[in-house]
């Protein structure tokens, strides 16, 4: 890098951060505030990362590269975008208001382009790490793309978060040498100093998975003054002062500095330091490499050199550099006053009147914006994926089945479409096998960036590993599950490949990756996730294997479908209307799904049910109405009216609906049979996706709220429920899971559910002991009915 180059950077970065700091200041004092709350920001997190950012967009990336920006730089990251001409200038007085600038940056909500969504401490950081791993997956697939750098910069309290050490340790992970992890290790977190010096500990950690291990610690003042004879016992306790005691410096009176610094150290580092001025002492001190672009560059440079593990470079820098709170151990939410902030305008040779302007064309800086600016240009993505899913595999519908076994039936039965194939892409947490995968692994093998011979002739299931094979195995780790899901969903973007991502877990663990599993979907990524076993069907594990709040995860959060047919037909119609949806294209007989359906969950079991009672529904509504209803989200599987070997008189004999999802559904049967018997009609409801009838409801709901009219009664619901009469939900999870329906349509409602920790037993125990048996389904009915006056 010349030194003219370097002038101009820092020239940049000067302004930048003016408009980083004022952007976070306008927010919270130019700006009517009705909510009597400052609005925030991280004017000192933002000048932190000041020079990192700046080397970065400004020298070392280019258009292929992909970064997470680290949350509380967020300002700094926008001030940059709006010097390259990527953000418009009304934004800049936008921060934190709707319709402006996010608090941290976010894929789908910024009105620039933000490659990870980040926020949720640690998961910007393994979101590039698993893009890498998509990107070697899809090099190996479809063809080298462009070379591309998958770059996270993170705060050095970051790594006390779990997840980034499950992702740096998962074997999925080694040997990306396109990733690059940057710390800004300021020693601050929001409470306090970093006490100690972790980044020995970090340091092996790292390189004991196989990582690439650079910092960047001083700058040109400190390797100048290190250079100088007789300047090891200074360079020594430089190193070993503790960050409690260094970043105390910042507060002290130049004339107080030098006997601060001093305090412990060994013989002979003050007797050096008296050649410098207090001046000059201090500026030497403050001279971190996390602040010297050129040796920033120089360190990025040296990581792409390392092509054959990941880098993770320690960026020594200062929180709030450059400005007035820099190094406060409570400068995290510290905001500049009013005063400093006219102060640091002068001092930039700004006014008023052009506080937010950019760089003029004709200037040095101008012109070398408008350079980067066109290197760092992206071309639009062009591919999709053209193939036509089918709308069912016509799976085995007879006899005793679980929904479990047909998932991995119909999965492999659509994998043996050659247009298909080349797009499906699983992946699952050491569960695999468990989960009804080995069918297409069988098929498609596993994925490894080299063959490696097989040494298990297992012939029930063939684990070859190689470059060809379509399924990535992680360790156990839930949270690199959802990551690697959200990444591969989003590799259109990031990869310029669309795939669809699909991925199994036990049910009763979504909840540790849960964290993960909002970021993919709040960033936009597309895939499918199976949870197995379900409920307490898992019977004999007792309650540490038994989910019961999952169906509510999976209906509250926004963007996922939560799905749990009980039938096999049902099931295969739902997984490819959702694998349909995934690869971007549908039948014309797929209903209108909403862009904001991205993620399809499906609770499924092992426990076999018996498929007559749909073959019959199937006979009486026909196929086209059943599957249309089944994707709505329900269907009448028994009319009570026409109960075979039962005559009830119509006009006397009290009408309840059984309503029901998943596994529990021969219980719900029985109890039909036997109110029939006591000369109840029992409509029997199965619930196909409790995520979607839900959102048919709100919607309705909405749009009467919106328009100041009667809601409409959802469409979904109108030909399943033609008749008022009390509600029974019978659900293998929660209860509050379907609660909502009787409020959903007017009637009384009894929600049955498993609300207790459950235990070992049989399927027939857990039932009866959580009051899901065909009797306690009876006297919930009688109870309903009571409730019915």
């Amino acid at each position: 890098m010349s030194e003219k180059d370097c002038a101009i950077l820092e020239e940049i970065q000067s302004r930048a951060l003016w408009l980083a700091v004022r952007m976070i200041d306008h927010a919270n004092h130019d700006r009517v505030n009705n909510d009597g709350i400052k609005v925030g920001g991280h004017q000192a997190s933002s000048a932190s990362m000041s020079s990192i950012l700046t080397s970065l967009y400004m020298y070392h990336l280019n258009a292929h590269d992909r970064v997470s920006v680290k949350p509380h730089s967020s300002p700094f990251f926008h001030s940059i975008q709006y010097l390259l001409g990527n953000l418009d200038k009304k934004y800049l007085t936008m921060l934190r208001s709707a319709g402006g600038l996010q608090s941290y940056p976010s894929r789908t909500k910024d009105p620039d382009v933000v490659d990870f969504s980040t926020g949720s401490v640690g998961l910007g950081a393994a979101a590039p790490l698993f893009a890498g791993v998509t990107r070697r997956y899809v090099d190996a697939h479809f063809g080298a793309r462009p070379a591309s750098r998958f770059i996270a910069l993170i705060g050095d309290a970051e790594l006390d978060e779990g997840n980034i050490w499950e992702a740096v340790a998962d074997p999925a992970t080694d040997g990306l040498g396109n990733v690059m992890w940057v710390v800004d290790f300021n020693r601050q977190s929001l409470d306090r100093v970093i006490p100690g010096i972790r980044i020995a500990q970090w340091r092996a950690q790292f390189e004991a998975a196989g990582w690439h291990v650079a910092e960047v610690k001083y700058g040109s003042k400190l390797k100048k003054a290190f250079s100088a004879s007789g300047s090891e016992p200074f360079k020594k306790w430089f190193d070993d002062i503790p960050n409690e005691q260094y970043q105390s410096l910042y507060g002290q009176k130049l004339e107080d500095l030098r006997a601060r610094f001093l305090d412990g150290a060994p013989t002979g580092v003050a007797e050096h330091l008296k050649k410098y001025s207090d001046t000059e002492l201090f500026e030497i001190l403050s001279d971190l490499g996390g602040h010297n672009i050129e040796s920033l560059v120089e360190t990025f440079e040296s990581c792409d050199a390392v092509t054959d593990r990941p880098s993770v470079v320690f960026a020594y820098t200062v929180k709030g550099w450059g400005l007035p709170m820099a190094g406060d151990p409570r400068n995290h939410s510290a905001q500049m006053s009013t005063e400093q902030i006219d102060v640091m305008r002068s001092a930039m040779g700004l006014s008023f009147d052009n506080e937010w302007d950019g760089f003029d064309l004709d200037t040095a800086a101008g012109t070398y914006l408008a350079k980067r600016s066109a290197a760092l240009k992206r071309a639009s993505s062009s591919k999709e994926i053209s193939a036509v899913i089918p709308t069912t595999t016509n799976p085995k519908s007879t006899g005793m089945i679980s929904t479990q076994e047909v998932f991995g039936r119909v999965l492999t039965e659509i994998s043996r479409d050659e247009a298909i194939r080349p797009y499906l892409v699983t992946t699952a947490p050491d569960v695999a096998t468990s989960t009804n995968l080995g069918g297409f692994i069988n098929r498609t093998g596993v994925f490894h960036p080299q063959e490696l011979r097989r040494w298990n002739e297992d012939p029930v299931l063939k684990w070859a590993e190689g470059p060809t094979g379509q399924h990535i195995e992680l360790g156990i780790s839930e949270m690199n599950l959802f990551m690697l899901l959200g990444m591969l969903g989003l590799s259109h973007d990031h990869s310029d490949q669309p795939l669809i991502p699909i991925g199994t877990v036990y049910d009763p663990f979504v909840l540790r990756g849960l964290d993960a599993f909002i970021y993919s979907v709040y960033s936009g990524a597309k895939f499918v996730i199976a949870g197995t076993p379900s409920g307490v069907t898992l019977a004999p594990e007792g309650g540490a294997h038994q989910s019961t709040i999952t169906p509510s995860v999976g209906m509250e959060l926004p963007g996922v479908v939560l799905m749990e047919p009980a039938y096999a037909q049902a099931l295969d119609w739902m997984l490819c209307d959702a694998i349909a949806h995934v690869a971007g294209n549908k039948s014309d007989t797929t209903p209108d799904l909403r862009p904001s359906e991205l993620a399809f969950y499906f609770r499924l079991t092992t426990r076999p049910i018996d498929q007559a009672p749909f073959a019959q529904a199937r006979e009486r509504l026909g196929d086209a109405l059943l599957r249309t209803q089944v994707l709505a989200g329900a269907y009448r599987l028994v009319d009570g009216r026409n109960t075979p070997g039962v005559s009830l008189d119509d006009s006397q004999a009290p009408v309840v609906h059984l309503v029901a999802t998943g596994a529990v559904m021969p219980e719900v049967l029985l109890a039909a049979q036997e109110l029939a018997q006591e000369g109840v009609i029992a409509h029997v409801v199965e619930v196909t996706s409790p995520g979607r009838l839900y959102g048919s409801w709100q919607r309705t709901l909405k749009q009467g709220i919106r328009t100041a009219s009667t809601p409409s009664f959802p469409g979904a619901l109108r030909p399943i429920f033609t008749e008022r009469a009390p509600i029974v939900s019978v659900h293998d999870g929660a209860s509050h899971a379907m609660s909502w329906l009787g409020s959903a349509l007017g009637m009384p409602q009894v929600a049955m559910g498993v609300d207790t920790f459950g235990q070992s037993g049989t399927i027939a125990d857990l039932y009866r002991i959580h009051d899901l048996d065909s009797g306690s389904i009876v006297n919930g009915a009688l109870a309903a009915l009571s409730l019915n006056v």
